[in-house]
């Protein structure tokens, strides 16, 4: 009951803002920080020490001066909160940012509104122009259905150019004004208020503007009409429709004989009772005045600045005509435009360059009409900074530069109070209304409001922000005291709008009432709106009210409860005095409820300070009895008395029965003996796994949750009408009050059948009951699994619940569904505890047949007779849907067991895509997850383990090996990235077995790999440095057997992640020329060089999956989709086998086209060449036909190729083969370990054999290029291997050519270079025509010259034996062979 500051709204991301409004208080800048945040610490205030309110805290320190300063950064911007709190909008000189509220779940996971941005953008059109005021004004809406309640809020700025412009919330411009060609210092606004007494003016609705030396008001009806005029203009779809709006009606008053304004308050039209108007025109007209009959009606303005400090100003009604401004729409002759402007709004922050067009000439500006000052208050030190008027129009609270406010009294132009110490203050009004039920039954004869029925009360508070401070009080006007101070930080905003929705009138102003707040502090640290409450007795004084004493007496009863003093009876007996001492019921309500919250009260205390309080309420005569109170206290009361009985009948030490033997728990289960163990097997399986899983939903305090404190006790419950309910709360203190209920009567150790009674006695409905037994046994999974006897104690509970009235409705048929059964089969369904849900579902389920048995004896009991009934079941819809759910709570149990279980032996680096947690699975889960959930989850299960494809073939094929031991020893090594990581792995396909045989249609292998391949390109495309992700879903994609699946998953996976970057690599490596280095690879392709290469090979193995795959389909039918029985229901989002088998035929010739490409892109990459650029080996069609839909007709080269384009390809080939066996040439010793890794491919790939095949692509003769080949092993010495590949060229003549001048070459080097000795002298002896050969020769252009002479007699004589006689230079091969033998080996 006293003043509180309570948070309404957070901001989503202030962050963005701040960055956008000022870059320069970002995080970097800290040099700026320390000189503000110097300046802003350097003021003291010796005289503000001593606080002695309770609420005040202490402030948090401050961490540095950098981040004071950034802090600061909403100081500086200009801030405007709708009243009805639907926009907010703060601006930076040319940027503004709005902001619109939404509902949005909380960190702690409630739902609270947040603050988001919702447009950005600068507003100035002009050069140089800044915003320097704004206002949000909502306006009514005109329909019948919504009268009075707020249509759209326009967004009023003005300028230091001298406009006003008004937007919608998108940020489109409606239309601009320029009123007075000085800039504007302040808007305000005044909307439609119903008079409160009869006497009062009634005031029209305006917006005030002001400028240096005048003030514009626009009519308010004008300007509403004005802006549905230019709404509407927007809206149309067409602008051709130019309907021009009304023209604005303003006045314009040039304000004299003032030095400085800086803010202005309009009061409204007011008229002057007959002696001020004698006195008003003496004092003008002298003695002579004439006085007219009637008081004229004045429109009348307060300025603040200098000289006079505060002027008041007089505008005779009807002195001055109003003006007409025929409104210019910004938007009616450039529709296109202002759809521009809505939609860069929309897409983010808005340049400047997207405005809309500088005006080349400015409207004609109305002259003012001159005002002088009537009288002010005269201070020629003081400058006044801002003035807020009250609610009522009768009070001003002005700011000075002194740090003083100062309360005027504006009808008398008074100055009534002065509060000091109140540096850059902001300042604000709260008006609150009396609730006539809460009013003092005073028996004064002469009260006026001694009647119930009396007119409400209005209080006025002024709210002052001192910043300097950081405090925030509350004052009661007006010479009230202090009701209320918060301590709030340094860095606030106090934002006050004073004005509410605008168009509405007498009538439709009585309707609905808005959700408002009349003040709100803004706070960037904490990034929250928050509101000042203030109850309206606060302004009652001491000595009148008696509810002042009452809070007193709360406020000593709550020291009492803090207070150190050990002895509760002294407690106990002081808090009887002080609850019976407090007069008002409302009040002594108040008091009861601190006393129950207590911690440190005992119960005993607690009931006795309750019955006290009730028996002094009967007592007492009947009218004088606040029955609310006394049935609050009769309620209380119930709920005590009812945890003390809980609370005995939880320590009564109960002796324990023996545990019942499995026999016994298979009968009461009603299952056979072969169930009953396959049910064990299936929870040993599960607890083992789940064991050494880290995802335990326990609770940390199963220790301490039959310990349920009294306070949060009566926390959780309300009772009423006889009935306790429970309240909203979260899972975990359901769970906790649920313990204390429940739990010892689950473990053995308390009377079921007295818990039971108990509970439906106080007044428990069995559903509640029911709630809180599921939720429980449902949490506590990790102990119900070590205590098998609490299945059978569930089942005494369940049966005696079951028993209980309303539970199961009397007219319930077997034939029908039971609510009863129903809520407890929702509850298992829900649940992501499997395995107690699954033996809930049991006991559920031989409840069930428990009862159904009893109605069936009841109503055939004559007709049936005779032994053999024994074995009869009845049949009912329940039992039917048990049984349905037993079996997919079987399934669940399953595939979580599986999800649980992973490779013990973990030893190279792992992903963090790796490592995120499963989530745990529940029937609804899976029933919402479409008919791909299955396979899915367990999909996202075999790539956080990291196996490879084979292990799901080997765990679907296990059955089939005789051995299980030489399988597994078999499969050891089936880890894509550790061999070793073999550990478990027999246990895994087990399970693994198990779920291929409880689900062989959702697990079936071709289903299962296309989500495998799916979930692996999936992660690799949240992380591309991780190429063994994208080779390990190309392995998953060879291992589906149908190649319509095979050919639909390839084809997405090229479509939604491939084709994007693969385009980007060639344009990048064309653009280079080369294999192009890291910094380029990641700025364009957002990967590596090394993950770019290993990319670029999985792409030409998903080509060539996908041509291979639209071959076979032509050989194979589509396979049939089928779902098993028990998840026949499921419904959710299409499977990607599903979206897999509706994709079209590609066109094989372009995907060919486009494997040629990739080929081509990943034998520049893996070895590295350069010089290349690869769309030069394609003319303009080839190249036009790249990266288009693979299912569509492209037109592609055909015929002859252009010579040109024929010499580059056999280029590049050629480069290929050189750069291949220089590779073969390399030690293979020197190869890293990690290649493997990212090119898995390489085991199998000749890159000869590979440019041989793109011969025939490229019209490039093969044989050319197995020529090259033979000739680079030789030229590198690899001269058994050369013998080897000689035997596939076909033109044996031309290669013996080839290597007969690299047979001379070699010779040469031996000759001439010093390899043999006396070589000078065996030259001389050679033929004169062999001896000008070899010297002609150049032993450099062979790689490796050391090369044995009886080597090169061998490669001599192959070239003799294949150039035939007539050949050119088959003498010289002839002289050579007798030269090579001539030489000394």
């Amino acid at each position: 009951m006293s003043c509180v500051l309570v948070p309404f709204a957070h901001f989503q991301d202030l962050e963005l803002a701040r960055d956008f409004l000022s870059p320069h208080r970002r995080q970097g800048s800290a040099a700026a920080g320390k000189e503000s945040a110097g300046k802003s610490t350097s003021w003291e205030d010796g005289g503000w020490g001593a606080w002695d309110e309770a609420e005040l805290q202490e402030p948090e320190e401050e961490e540095s001066n950098s981040k004071n300063q950034r802090n600061y950064w909403l100081q500086d911007c200009v801030l405007s909160l709708s009243p009805t709190n639907d926009l907010m909008v703060i601006a930076n000189e040319q940027k503004a940012v709005f902001l619109v509220p939404k509902w949005k779940h909380s960190d702690k996971g409630k739902e609270e509104m947040q603050y988001a941005v919702g447009w950005s953008g600068s507003l100035n059109v002009e050069e140089g122009e800044c915003v320097s005021s704004v206002l949000c004004i909502p306006l009514a809406s005109q329909k019948r259905s919504s009268t009075g309640r707020p249509d759209w809020t326009c967004i009023v700025v003005g300028f230091t150019s001298g406009y006003v412009r008004f937007y919608t919330e998108s940020g489109v411009l409606l239309l601009a004004q320029l009123l007075n060609e000085d800039p504007v210092l302040q808007l305000k606004c005044r909307t439609y208020e119903i008079p409160r007494h009869p006497g009062v003016t009634e005031q029209n609705e305006e917006l005030s503007i002001l400028y240096p030396a005048a003030i514009v008001t626009i009519d308010g009806f004008s300007l509403f009409q004005s802006l549905r005029a230019c709404r509407n203009q927007v809206a149309r779809a067409s602008g051709n429709e130019n309907v021009q709006p009304p023209p604005l009606a303003y006045k314009k008053w040039g304000l004299q004989d003032v030095d400085t304004i800086v803010d202005h308050a309009s009061i409204g039209i007011m008229t002057l009772c007959p002696f001020d108007q004698m006195k008003t025109a003496s004092n003008i007209g002298g003695y002579n005045a004439a006085i007219k009959s009637s008081p004229p009606a004045m429109s009348q303005y307060v300025t603040v600045g200098a000289n006079p400090f505060t002027g008041f100003f007089f505008a005779l009604e009807g002195s001055s005509q109003p003006l007409l401004s025929h409104v210019a729409l910004a938007v009616a002759s450039k529709l296109t435009s202002a759809l521009f402007n809505a939609a860069s709004g929309w897409l983010g922050w808005k340049s400047k360059h997207e405005e809309e067009p500088v005006q080349k000439q400015k409207p004609k500006v109305e002259p003012a009409t001159p005002l002088a000052v009537r009288f002010g208050l005269p201070d020629s030190r003081r400058h006044g900074e801002r003035i807020c008027l009250s609610p009522c129009n009768t009070l001003a609270a002005v700011t000075d530069e002194f740090g003083r406010v100062i309360l005027l009294d504006v009808t008398r132009g008074l100055a009534v109070r002065m509060w000091k110490g109140y540096r850059d203050a902001e300042v604000g009004w709260i008006q609150t209304v009396e609730d006539l039920q809460e009013r003092e039954t005073e028996k004064m004869d002469s009260s006026p409001f001694g009647n119930a029925q009396g007119p409400s009360r209005v209080a006025q508070f002024l709210v002052i922000y001192a910043p300097r401070r950081g405090i925030l009080e509350v004052w009661s006007t007006q010479q009230g005291p202090r009701v209320g101070a918060f301590n709030v930080g340094k860095y606030c905003r106090l934002l006050y709008p004073g004005y509410k929705i605008m168009g509405l009138n007498n009538v439709t102003s009585q309707g609905w009432q808005p959700q408002t707040y009349q003040i709100c502090l803004v706070d960037p640290v904490s990034g929250s709106v928050k509101t000042v409450h203030v109850p309206f007795h606060l302004s009652l004084s001491d000595k009148k009210s008696e509810r002042a004493k009452d809070m007193h007496l709360v406020k000593k009863l709550n020291a009492l409860l803090k207070a150190k003093t050990s002895d509760p009876d002294v407690i106990e007996a002081e808090a009887k005095e002080l609850i019976l001492d407090i007069k008002y019921p409302a009040t002594k309500k108040q008091a009861l409820e601190s006393i129950l919250t207590s911690e440190r009260m005992p119960l005993s205390s607690l009931t006795n300070i309750t019955q006290t309080l009730m028996d002094n309420l009967k007592k007492q005569e009947l009218e004088c009895v606040d029955e609310g109170l006394l049935q609050f206290c009769a309620n209380k009361l119930k709920l005590l008395h009812l945890y003390e009985l809980v609370s005995k009948l939880n320590s009564q030490s109960m002796h324990k029965e023996t545990s019942p033997s499995d026999n016994d728990l298979a009968k009461l289960l009603r299952l056979e003996e072969k169930d009953f163990h396959r049910l064990e097997t299936l929870l040993e399986n599960y607890k083992k796994e789940n064991t050494q899983s880290t995802t335990q939903l326990t609770d940390e305090k199963d220790e301490k949750d039959d310990l349920l404190s009294v306070k949060i006790f009566l926390e959780y419950l309300e009772y009423e009408k006889d009935v306790i309910t429970i309240k909203d709360m979260e899972d975990g203190e359901y769970v906790a009050l649920g313990s204390f209920f429940f739990w010892k009567c689950l473990c053995g150790e308390s009377s079921t059948e007295e818990t039971c009674h108990a509970l439906e006695s106080a007044g428990f409905s069995p559903q509640t009951l029911l709630s809180l037994l599921l939720n429980l046994w449902l949490s506590k999974e990790k102990d119900i699994l070590d205590k098998p006897d609490s299945v059978s104690c569930l089942h005494t509970m369940l049966s005696l619940l079951s028993k209980m009235k309303v539970a199961i409705d009397e007219s319930w048929d077997t034939q029908s569904v039971s609510p009863w059964w129903q809520q407890m089969r929702s509850a298992c369904v829900q649940s992501e505890s499997s395995a107690a849900a699954l033996l809930s579902a049991h006991v559920g389920h031989a409840v069930t047949a428990q009862v159904i048995d009893s109605v069936t004896e009841r109503k055939f009991s004559q007709i049936i007779v005779g032994s053999d009934t024994e074995s009869w079941e009845a049949l009912s819809l329940d039992t039917e849907y048990w049984k349905l759910l037993l079996k997919q709570l079987e399934d669940c149990l399953i595939l979580q067991t599986l999800l649980h279980s992973k490779v013990t032996k973990r030893t190279k680096r792992v992903s963090s895509l790796q490592t995120e947690p499963l989530g745990r699975l529940s029937v609804k889960k899976l029933l919402e997850a479409g008919k791909g959930g299955i396979a899915d989850t367990v999909a996202k299960w075999v790539f956080r383990q990291g196996f490879s494809p084979i292990i799901l073939n080997v765990a679907q094929y296990k059955s089939t090996t005789d051995s299980t031991e030489e399988s597994v020893e078999m499969h050891n090594n089936l880890f894509l990235e550790e061999p070793e990581a073999a550990t478990g792995l027999e246990r895994i396909l087990e399970l693994l077995q198990v779920a291929y045989q409880q689900f062989p249609c959702s697990l079936e292998v071709d289903v299962l790999h296309a989500h495998c391949s799916w979930e692996c390109i999936v992660q690799w495309n949240k992380d591309p440095e991780e190429a063994c992700f994208l080779n390990r879903s190309i392995d998953h994609l060879r291992c589906i057997i149908n190649a319509h699946i095979q050919h639909g998953i390839a084809l997405m996976m090229w479509n939604t992640f491939i084709v994007k970057r693969l385009s980007s690599a060639t344009y990048l490596m064309d653009k280079v020329g080369k294999a192009p280095k890291d910094r380029l690879c990641r700025r364009d392709v957002g990967m590596s060089d090394t993950a770019m290469t290993a990319f670029l090979g999985c792409c030409s193995e998903l080509l060539q999956t996908l041509l291979e795959a639209d071959v076979s389909s032509d050989e194979m039918q589509a396979p049939v989709l089928d779902t098993e029985d028990a998840w026949v229901s499921v419904e959710g989002p299409v499977s990607i086998v599903e979206l897999a088998l509706e994709q079209k035929r590609i066109h094989y010739p372009l995907v060919e086209h486009q494997f040629v490409l990739c080929t081509v892109l990943y034998a520049i990459m893996r070895l590295s060449l350069k010089g290349v650029k690869p769309l030069s080996l394609f003319d303009s069609k080839g190249r036009n036909a790249f990266f288009k839909d693979l299912t569509s007709i492209q037109l592609l080269p055909s015929g002859d190729m252009d010579p040109n384009v024929l010499s580059i390809r056999q280029q590049f080939l050629l480069k290929v083969v050189s750069a291949a066996v220089q590779t073969l040439c390399s030690s293979q010793k020197d190869r890293e370990v990690s290649e493997e890794d990212y090119f898995p491919f390489e085991k199998g790939k000749n890159w000869p054999t590979v440019a041989a095949d793109l011969a025939q692509y490229l019209q490039i003769s093969e044989d050319l290029v197995r020529r090259h080949y033979v000739c680079e092993l030789y030229s590198y010495g690899m001269d058994h291997l050369g013998e080897e590949a000689f035997l596939q060229v076909a033109d044996k003549e031309v290669l013996a050519s080839q290597l007969l001048v690299l047979a001379g070459q070699r010779l040469a080097f031996a000759l001439l270079h010093g390899q043999i000795k006396d070589g000078m002298e065996l030259l001389s002896r050679l033929p004169p025509t062999l001896s000008t050969w070899l010297k002609a020769m150049d032993p450099q252009e062979i790689q490796n010259v050391e090369v044995p002479i009886a080597t090169t007699a061998r490669l001599v004589s192959k070239v003799i034996e294949h150039l035939p006689e007539n050949h050119g230079q088959y003498s010289l091969a002839l002289n050579l062979i007798e030269a090579v033998e001539a030489i000394p080996a």
